[in-house]
């Protein structure tokens, strides 16, 4: 038997980070853990992390929505962040976002449910961070950033800024079935 402590926020939102970054580095001090993962919109949350663990010899992958996501044409990340949170060795990958790719389109289009949008929504029961995290895991394996089969700290919110943090056994899209939520280390509660 593992006993662990687990932080329950009671809103979801950005002003958790502080307490998730500070979960991580309990995580990752404890040696568990080489490969964080952390979504980021902008590139706050994704700067933040790659600046308090760039030296601790971490494999750090910042995911972002896929170009496009919020009009055609548009990166919310600037260029400016992406270089500084690279300058922590730090990757970035930007990428379509499992669950919402050319389903929604036809959903939109067709007034459908479709395997991925279910799965979403079967996630989001958990939390929409505890969604993401799952997501930017994939997106990571898919793109070789992490490797397959592996323990990984997974960082995301609700919105903007972070509020979950998870242990996930990593696995591609391809086999997504082989994923595993190993532990809950922080999450909001609503």
């Amino acid at each position: 038997m593992i006993e662990k402590k687990v932080v329950y926020f009671e809103k979801p939102g950005r002003e958790n980070t502080g307490a998730c970054l500070k979960v991580v580095k309990g995580a990752v001090n404890e040696g568990s853990c080489r490969h964080v993962v952390v979504a980021s919109t902008t590139g706050s949350s994704g700067l933040l992390f790659s600046e308090a663990l760039k030296d601790n010899g971490l494999n750090l992958v910042v995911v972002t929505h896929s170009a496009g996501f919020k009009g055609p044409n548009t990166f919310e990340m600037p260029g400016e962040t992406a270089d500084r949170i690279r300058a922590n060795g730090a990757r970035i990958f930007t990428g379509t976002i499992l669950t919402h790719s050319i389903e929604t389109a036809l959903s939109s289009k067709f007034s459908g449910a479709y395997p991925a949008m279910i799965i979403a929504q079967a996630l989001r029961r958990f939390g929409e961070g505890a969604k993401v995290c799952c997501e930017i895991v994939m997106m990571a394996a898919d793109a070789g950033l992490i490797p397959e089969g592996e323990e990984v700290l997974a960082v995301a919110g609700t919105g903007y800024g972070s509020d979950t943090v998870l242990s996930v056994r990593s696995a591609t899209s391809k086999r997504f079935l082989e994923l595993k939520v190993l532990e809950i280390f922080a999450k909001p509660r609503g």
